[in-house]
This record gives structure tokens, sequence and C-alpha cells, in this order.
């Protein structure tokens, strides 16, 4: 069946000085074009980049079995006072100083108490794990970061991050991160176009299925473009909770979101000027009420504080803070600072609230409440939660392990694509789609895209210049194309 076509003697569309409209296609071609480029570019990192996010996603549980013996304890009976059990770490290790505890969370599992350890990377900290009731120790491992990881996730995370090659891998991330969400959506508006057309000529067509009555490269199409079309939320998501991450991305959002009050509110802990009285009537817990902290230097004064861990976390308790079970508590190192009670990042705990105490005083001086926070930041503190799997526990690892298998098949189809577009009998790869295209679209267009890609280029660095850059090339390829015809 033919399509109905204009008559070939039909005049085309042309402005009011006689120029001709641009070419029908044109914004699908530039589209093509740019999703060819960035997609061959950009997609060997982003295999390395879905295999290692996808053994990351898992991490957490695999955690779980490869630590079991530092994690868990088969103990039973009543678990002692934090303040005991953190002064068994303390005499395990009393060269370090504690910084904080995060008590077991059920019964069956260890405490972490973690140390300054000059020794150990930056944002890393040594957790001596203890068991509740034995005051055993079971062990001593690094641990990196607010989420706690250990070794195996803590290096799954700089492969995903960095591939462990520093700087210039950090800079081929954020790279990647920036140009992902594009390759998605012009990957789906390039589907979204071949299935109106297919539609009107053959009166059905399929969206979010694989046509399996095509053949050869239109079938590995057909596969490439529905799983993207399927995890194409996904993808965007990924991509810009990632340059969160990123170094030059990363610090204009956080410069925006200073600008425009989106911050999380960070909790004063200083006591200086505050008051000692009021209490709220808890005195003694921890029998530590009337204790006066002192100590010789900041790891003795460390150590005795320790002494308020049960203190703090009562009284963090009693201000509605901590009454999840996933729990650190601060252990300050130097006079006139408070402790802090932060609900730490843990399946299904959606709200870090963080209480500041004076167990000394006993007494509540301040609560930061998840509810109070911009809703900005609350968002991406949700959403930082759900890009490392944690948020919703073993469903939310399972779902991010599902779409960097998919992604991994959809790198893997597009490769097949362009090697099956090859010249028949040729081991050379297909050709890439055809420049020209920006060149035949109106010059408003023209200079409103280079505009947009300048202003992204000041914001995301690593897809603005590269896509001024890709504009420039593909009008010269197009001229010089021309050219050579002529």
């Amino acid at each position: 069946m033919s399509l109905p076509t204009a008559p070939p003697t039909s005049p085309s569309p042309s402005s009011a000085s006689g120029a001709p409209a641009r070419p029908p296609g044109t914004t699908a071609r530039l589209l093509r074009r740019l999703h060819f480029y960035a997609g061959v570019l950009v997609a060997p990192f982003l295999l390395i980049a879905a295999v290692s996010g996808g053994l990351y996603a898992l991490a957490p549980s695999a955690e779980q079995l490869i630590y079991r013996t530092q994690l868990h304890t088969d103990s039973v009976g009543p678990a002692q006072s934090i303040a005991a059990q953190t002064a068994a770490a303390v005499a395990h290790r009393p060269d370090l100083t504690v910084s904080a505890i995060r008590p077991a969370s059920e019964p069956g599992r260890t405490t972490r108490v973690l140390f300054d350890d000059p020794t150990l990377p930056e944002s890393t900290r040594l957790a001596v794990f203890v068991d509740p009731a034995t005051l055993r120790i079971t062990g001593a491992l690094p641990s990196y970061g607010s989420s706690g990881s250990l070794p195996v996730r803590t290096w799954i995370d700089g492969l995903h991050r960095d591939l462990h090659l520093g700087e210039p891998g950090r800079l081929y991330s954020e790279f990647a991160a920036s140009w992902l969400w594009v390759i998605a959506l012009a990957g789906t508006g390039l589907w979204l176009v071949a299935y109106r057309k297919r539609r009107r000529s053959h009166g059905t067509a399929r969206l979010l299925t694989v046509d399996r009555t095509q053949r050869g490269r239109a079938r590995t199409m057909s596969r490439h473009a529905v799983l993207g079309v399927w995890i194409v939320v996904a993808l965007v998501f990924l991509s810009a909770t990632g340059l969160t991450w990123s170094r030059f991305a990363g610090e204009n959002v956080t410069e925006l979101r200073a600008a425009l009050h989106w911050t999380q509110p960070v909790a004063n802990t200083s006591l200086t000027g505050t008051s000692p009285s009021g209490g709220s009537g808890h005195g003694g817990h921890g029998d530590h009420g009337g204790m006066s902290p002192t100590g010789a230097d900041g790891t003795a004064f460390a150590a005795e504080n320790a002494g308020y861990a049960d203190t703090a976390l009562a009284l963090a308790r009693s201000a509605g803070v901590g009454r999840a079970d996933a729990v650190e508590i601060s252990i300050p190192a130097e006079p006139d600072v408070a402790f802090t009670v932060t609900e730490v990042r843990a399946p299904w705990q959606f709200s870090p609230n963080t209480a500041v105490v004076d167990p000394a005083h006993d007494r509540v001086v301040a609560v930061n409440w998840f509810a109070d926070w911009p809703r900005a930041a609350q968002l991406a503190n949700l959403g930082i939660a759900l890009h490392m799997g944690i948020l919703f526990g073993l469903l939310n690892q399972v779902a991010l392990f599902a779409v960097a298998a998919v992604l991994v098949a959809i790198i893997v189809f597009g490769f097949r694509m362009w090697w099956q577009r090859r010249p028949r009998g040729s081991a050379r790869p297909g050709r890439a789609p055809s420049a020209g295209a920006l060149r035949a679209l109106p010059w408003p267009a023209i200079a409103a895209i280079s505009v947009v890609a300048v202003a992204v280029g000041w914001f995301i660095p690593l897809l603005g210049w590269p896509l001024l850059a890709f504009l420039v090339v593909d009008i010269a390829a197009g001229l010089w194309r021309q050219r050579r015809r002529a």
C-alpha cells in the first residue's frame, strides 16, 4: 500500500522573502545524529557504570553476608549499656579518638563504634564492632561516608564513581552522567517519531513491546528502543541525582541551592552562650547526670564523653528523635560542643531528624526536623537514598539492579545496530547519520540552540560545551559535504 503524497508540483512552504522552509524530518535527523555520537562516545563508560551500579545496588545486602562475622552475633541476653560497649571498643583501640556510635539496630546485630583514624582516606573512619551482650570485639573495618559503606561496597562505589582513576575518571563519569539523560530523551523522541510514522503507513505499530515480525537491524532497533522507553524515567532520575556528586555540575547545583535557600539545615552544636538551666526532667540517665566533662586531650575527652551516650540517646528519644532503630550518636572531642543524635539512612527510614542534646545538664538544646527542611532539600535527600539503593531496602536494590541490567542490554543492542548498518560484506562498522541537519534549520532556531548550549555549558560544563562543539562540527560537516558534491 502506498502512502498518499503531495503532487510533485506542489510548492513547498516558504517565508515571505521566498526562502525555502526546512526539509521535513530535520529535527529528527539532528536528534538521530546527536543520539548516535553521544551514545557511541559515552556507551563504554555507561557499560562499566551500569555493571558497577548494579553491583553497588546489591552491595548493602551482600555486606550482610560478606561481613556477617563483624555485623552479626549469636549471643543471647540483654544488651549492656552503650557506654559499656563504647568503653570496650576504646580499650581495643586506645590510640584513636572515638567520634560516633551506631548502636545495634536489633537483636543479633553488633554495635558499630566509629573512630577517627588519620591513616584512612578522607570521609573514612575505623569501625570497631562490639557484641552488645558480651562486649566481645567481633572485628574492625574501615567505614566510608554517612552510609557506613564497608570495604567491598566502598571499592564498588569507587569503580562506579571514577573507575579508580582519580580526577580523570571522575571527569569522564561526570561527562557520562551529563549526557545520559540527553541520550535517553533523544532516543525516546526518535522512537516516538518512528512509531507515528509506522502507524500512519501500516495502520498499527508497537510502542512498548518488541515487534517480532521484524528481522535484522529493524528487530534489533525495536529491542533497543522498547527497552529504553521502559526505563527512560529511571535513567533521567539516575542522571540527575548522579550529577549531585559530580565536580563541576555538582558545585553549581550546590551554589544554586544555597542561593535559593534549598539546602539542608545544619544543626548548631555549639553550647557557648546556651543556658544549662531548663532541663527536661530526665536527670540521671546513664548515671552521668552530674559529671563534668574534662579531659587531658581530644582523645581522652571523647573517651570520657562517650559515657554520656545512653543519656544522649534517651534525651533524643524523649524529644521524638531516634525512635527509629538506625541512629548515630556523635561524641564531641572538645568542650562546649553538644552531642547529636541523627537518624541515619536505612531502609524505609524517610526522615533523618537530628536532636542536639547536652547530656551533662540533661537537656535537649535543639531539634532539626526533616519536615521543616525546604522541599528541594527533602527531595534531594530522598533521591540520593533512592539512587544508593537504601530507601526501600531490598526492593530498591532489586529495582536498580534490573535497570542496570536493562541498560547493559540497551548498550549491547545499540552497538549491534551500528554493526548491522555496515556495508554488505564489509568488516567496517556502519556509517554515522548524515551531517548538516542543523544547517537546514532556520537561523533563529540555530541561534536559540546555540544560546541554550552556552547556558547549559555554564551550568553543566561537560554537557553544554561538548554540545556546542557538536553543533559547530555538524554545521561544518554539512557545508563540507555540500561543497564536495558541488
